[in-house]
């Protein structure tokens, strides 16, 4: 039976695997997909959706735990980010989503209610925000992969695949 120190190193560990799933495919996406449209959505790229998981996360760092002194990472340009701005943005944005989760964990499995929390949608014990921030990700994840078929750039099963190969995404996680 895993201990509570096994359950919080666990939890951790899964997000940490999680935003190197993510990281992994921005490594991989080709520069010309970058600024490429969405179909039936002329004002949105794929460069925009890229950003918005970043920029997601800080709204939340701020949200939830900037009133807990959790750092809120800055949010990048979503016109204008790139993969060497956004790589180390998302780690950035990634430690201050453990520190969420840290929070949680530290006050018996919830993170506190904030006064910023005012949408209440999402419950605050440490599975269910994890859940829903790896969700939300995952979301954002397919979308790329289908706008890249659909755009003509088809990505190679070594990236297509490796976003499930969480074994060795959790290795070079450090998880």
């Amino acid at each position: 039976m895993p201990t509570a120190l096994d359950q919080r190193d666990m939890l951790l560990a899964a997000w940490r695997t999680n935003n190197r799933v993510t990281v992994f495919l921005v490594e991989h996406l080709p520069q010309e997909l970058w600024g490429a449209t969405v179909p039936g959505a002329p004002r949105r790229t794929v460069r925009m959706i890229a950003g918005h998981i970043h920029n997601a996360r800080c709204m939340w760092i701020k949200t939830l735990g900037k009133e807990f002194g959790i750092a809120v990472p800055r949010a990048v340009n979503r016109q204008k980010v790139g993969p060497k701005e956004l790589i180390p943005a998302l780690g950035r944005s990634s430690r201050g989503i453990s520190g969420l989760l840290t929070l949680g964990l530290d006050r018996g499995g919830t993170i506190p209610v904030s006064s910023a929390y005012t949408w209440r949608n999402l419950p605050l014990d440490v599975a269910h925000v994890l859940t829903y921030f790896v969700a939300h990700e995952g979301h954002h994840r397919g979308q790329i992969v289908m706008l890249a078929r659909q755009l003509g750039y088809r990505l190679p099963v070594e990236i297509t695949g490796g976003l499930w190969q969480w074994s060795k995404r959790s290795k070079e996680a450090g998880s």
